[in-house]
C-alpha cells in the first residue's frame, strides 16, 4: 500500500507542471482567442478542419493530462467534435520535446515515423468522431420532424390553417417583414406586421438612433459589455484566464485526473516492465501493449525512455511504436473526458481511430525495418528530467491547494444550508 501511494504521488508530481501549463493555455484560449476565429477554422466537422487541429496540437509540449483542459477550452469556444478529438490525440502523442528525445534514445527512423503516425492517428480519430456526430444530428432531426406539429398538417392537406399576424407555431415561416432581432418587443412586432407594406418600408428606412436608445437596457446591451471586457487591461484578462482555469475548468477535469492517476499507479505498482518483453513482436504483443497502456498515465516524452527499455528487452520496434502512440492518448482520464464532453458514442470512434492507426503503423514499422534493414537501437545514457524536482514538487503543492479550494467552494453552500 505504501508503494502504491508513493507511485501515485510521483505520477501526480510528474503531471502537475504540465497540467498547470494546460490550464494556463486553456484560460488564455478562452480569453484571448476570438470565438469567431475558432468557429471559422475549427468549427465544422470535416477533413480540412481535422487536419488543422491535428497540426496545431502536434508541436505543443503538453502531456496526457495537460491537454485535457486545453481541449475542453477549444470545444467550449466553438471547436467541433472532430477538431477537438484531433487536438486531443495529436498533442499528447507527439511534440517538439518528444521528437528530440526520440532521436536521441531511439534513432532517426523512430523520430520521423512517430510524429507521422501521431498526426495520422489524430486525423483518423477526428474524422470518425465527426462522422458519428453527423449521424446523431441526422437521427435527431429525423426524430424531430416525425414528431413535429407539421407532420399532421402534411398528412391532412385538406385542413386549412388560418393565417394571422400572430401565428407563432413551428409550422409558420417568418417573412422578411417580421424578421427582427431579439431586442424587439412583442408589441412592436405585432404592430409592424399589421401595417401595410408601404409603412413597413418606411419604418425600415428610419434612423437607428431611437432603436439603440430604446434597447439600451435589453438583451442586446450585453454586446457592449463584452466589447468593453475585450478592451480591458492585460492584467484583467490574465486574471480572467486564471479564474476560468483554476475554478470552472479544473473542476470539470479534477475527477478524471485523480481516477486516471490512480489507475496508472495501480499498473505501475503491480505490473512490472518485464511483463511486456515476454510477448516479443506481432499482433499479440501490440494488443497486450494497448491493453496495459489504456489505464497507464504516460506522456510522449516520458514514454520514450520506457520504449528504449522495451527495445532492449526484445520487444519489436512496431510494438514499441504502438506503446508510444496508444499510451499517451488512451489513458482513463482522457477517455472519461471524451465520454462526458463528446458523448459515450465518441469513445468507441476515438479508440478505433487511435488503436487502429497505431497497429497499422506498428506493422508498417516492422516491415520497413526488416525490408530495408533499418537499425533501431536504443542509445540509452543518463536521462535528465525535463524539469528539476523542486519545481515539479512546487507545482504539485499548488495543484493540491487548488483542489482543496474547489472542495471548500463545493461544500460551503451545503454547510451554510445546514446551519440555517
Amino acid at each position: 500500500m505504501q508503494l502504491l501511494v508513493s507511485n501515485f504521488w510521483q505520477l501526480f508530481v510528474l503531471s502537475a507542471p504540465w497540467l498547470m501549463l494546460g490550464l494556463l493555455i486553456a484560460g488564455l484560449i478562452n480569453v484571448y482567442l476570438p470565438k469567431d476565429f475558432l468557429i471559422k477554422h475549427l468549427g465544422s466537422d470535416g477533413l480540412l478542419t481535422t487536419i488543422k487541429a491535428a497540426l496545431i496540437g502536434a508541436p505543443m509540449p503538453l502531456c496526457s493530462c495537460g491537454v485535457i483542459p486545453a481541449a475542453l477550452a477549444l470545444r467550449r469556444a466553438g471547436a467541433s467534435k472532430s477538431a477537438t478529438t484531433a487536438f486531443l490525440v495529436s498533442t499528447p502523442e507527439t511534440g517538439i520535446d518528444s521528437i528530440s528525445v526520440s532521436y536521441v534514445l531511439l534513432g532517426p527512423f523512430m523520430a520521423i515515423i512517430r510524429p507521422i503516425a501521431a498526426i495520422t492517428s489524430a486525423i483518423v480519430a477526428g474524422v470518425l468522431v465527426g462522422r458519428d456526430s453527423k449521424d446523431e444530428l441526422v437521427q435527431h432531426e429525423a426524430k424531430n420532424n416525425d414528431s413535429s406539429c407539421c407532420a399532421d398538417k402534411e398528412a391532412k392537406p385538406d385542413v386549412i390553417v388560418a393565417e394571422t399576424s400572430e401565428q407563432t407555431s413551428c409550422c409558420a415561416k417568418p417573412t422578411a417583414a417580421t424578421k427582427t432581432s431579439c431586442c424587439a418587443s412583442e408589441a412592436k412586432l405585432a404592430t409592424d406586421a399589421a401595417l401595410p407594406p408601404e409603412s413597413q418600408l418606411a419604418l425600415q428606412q428610419e434612423p437607428q438612433q431611437k432603436v439603440s436608445k430604446a434597447s439600451a437596457d435589453t438583451c442586446c446591451s450585453t454586446k457592449g459589455d463584452e466589447h468593453d471586457s475585450a478592451q480591458g487591461s492585460v492584467f484583467n484578462k490574465l486574471k480572467q484566464a486564471l479564474a476560468f482555469s483554476c475554478t470552472k475548468l479544473l473542476n470539470d477535469t479534477a475527477k478524471w485526473l485523480i481516477i486516471g492517476l490512480a489507475f496508472a499507479a495501480l499498473v505501475q505498482t503491480y505490473i512490472p516492465l518485464s511483463f511486456f518483453s515476454q510477448w516479443g513482436s506481432g499482433l499479440l504483443a501490440m494488443i497486450v501493449v494497448i491493453l496495459i497502456s489504456i489505464p497507464m498515465y504516460v506522456c510522449a516524452t516520458a514514454s520514450t525512455p520506457i520504449a528504449a527499455g522495451l527495445l532492449l528487452s526484445g520487444v519489436s520496434p512496431g510494438a514499441v511504436l504502438v506503446f508510444m502512440l496508444a499510451g499517451p492518448a488512451t489513458n482513463i482520464a482522457t477517455l472519461g473526458v471524451v465520454a462526458s464532453e463528446l458523448g459515450k458514442r465518441a469513445v468507441a470512434s476515438y479508440l478505433t481511430g487511435v488503436i487502429g492507426v497505431a497497429i497499422a503503423f506498428g506493422f508498417l514499422t516492422d516491415m520497413l525495418v526488416e525490408h530495408f534493414d533499418i537499425e533501431v537501437a536504443p542509445m540509452l545514457g543518463e536521462h535528465h528530467e525535463v524539469l528539476p524536482n523542486w519545481l515539479s514538487q512546487s507545482f504539485a503543492l499548488i495543484l493540491v491547494l487548488l483542489l482543496v479550494r474547489l472542495l471548500v467552494l463545493k461544500f460551503a453552500p451545503k454547510r451554510q444550508a445546514l446551519k440555517s
